[in-house]
């Protein structure tokens, strides 16, 4: 073969491999177009099967229990942070569930009217950032009336994480608390099992450093002495008390506020309020050995001042 047909074979061997690199590159970029928004998708697909399955097995648990409704509690406690647990199926539809705590626009002022029904929490108002993002500015203090300026404020940002037809998850996050604690985190993802109920998982947890380690400590040696959580520990079969029953008191607490709030919805507007006060209340003295610290006409007068001062930024 004379030196030019050489150049020409070279030539046409080179553009094929061009042509065909131009190829596997347009396959490979339209495969991640393909692959690269259905992630989120599978991913959630995963955590609504993940939460059925959990609702499988915990069939026995949540049929015969010590709280007298469909309800399983948990808790951890390690070296530097706490965590409960509770997975529940409430009498409510999905939708009902999902339009309430998981709405983009009114979630958080909802989340709110919830959080506002525990005694600790003084104060609770939304403020939307120059992102869109929405925060909620929450003051815990004591279980009794009193000043915001002696509360401590925690600012917890509000984030969907997932939202389906039958699935979501949403996250209120907070980086720093009082006193050193931190990673403050409550989670709330449900899954729709038939036309009038929901099961849902809701984890309360937080983290602390040297300072928050000893006003808890402070606290269970004195005040806190004699409370306990729902949870038998495992030697001689008493309540857990310590931390995991203070983080253990505080899921539940959370958690019948969920259920006080959505039981709240079927009364008229004007009623809500007081619906959703009478309803966490009497929930929480069912379990009077844990949850019992005020009585009801002072829960519920304490309540009415803290959700008008709410109504307002502080």
């Amino acid at each position: 073969m004379n030196p030019i047909a050489q150049w020409k074979e070279r030539r046409a061997s080179f553009s094929r491999t061009v042509a065909v690199m131009r190829v596997l590159a347009s396959l490979f970029t339209l495969a991640l177009a393909c692959i690269t928004p259905l992630t989120p998708s599978f991913a959630a697909d995963d955590a609504a099967a993940a939460l059925r399955a959990r609702y499988q097995s915990l069939a026995p648990q949540l049929a015969n229990n010590p709280f007298h409704r469909p309800l399983y509690l948990d808790s951890t406690e390690a070296p530097d942070s706490l965590k409960g647990s509770i997975y529940a199926v409430i009498d409510y539809p999905f939708a009902t569930v999902n339009s309430a705590l998981n709405d983009p626009t009114k979630g958080p002022a909802n989340w709110c009217d919830v959080l506002i029904l525990h005694l600790n929490t003084k104060y609770c108002h939304v403020s939307t950032g120059s992102d869109g993002g929405s925060t909620l500015n929450v003051n815990l203090g004591k279980k009794t009336e009193e000043n915001l300026s002696s509360t401590f404020r925690v600012a917890f940002n509000y984030r969907p994480d997932v939202t389906r037809p039958d699935y979501f998850r949403v996250d209120l996050s907070a980086d720093k608390g009082p006193m050193s604690t931190r990673d403050y985190h409550i989670m709330l993802e449900a899954v729709a099992i038939d036309s009038a109920r929901t099961f849902i998982h809701l984890t309360y947890s937080y983290g602390y450093g040297t300072a928050g380690r000893l006003a808890m400590k402070t606290y269970l040696a004195t005040i806190g002495s004699d409370k306990v959580g729902f949870s038998r520990s495992a030697g001689n079969g008493d309540y857990v008390g310590g931390v995991r029953g203070l983080v253990e008191r505080n899921t539940m607490r959370y958690y019948l506020a969920i259920d006080a709030y959505l039981a709240s919805l079927s009364a008229p507007a004007g009623q809500q309020l007081d619906a959703r006060l009478n309803h966490w209340f009497d929930a929480t003295e069912q379990y009077p050995r844990q949850l019992h610290e005020v009585e009801k006409d002072d829960y519920i007068q304490m309540k009415h001042h803290e959700y008008e001062r709410q109504q307002t930024a502080q």
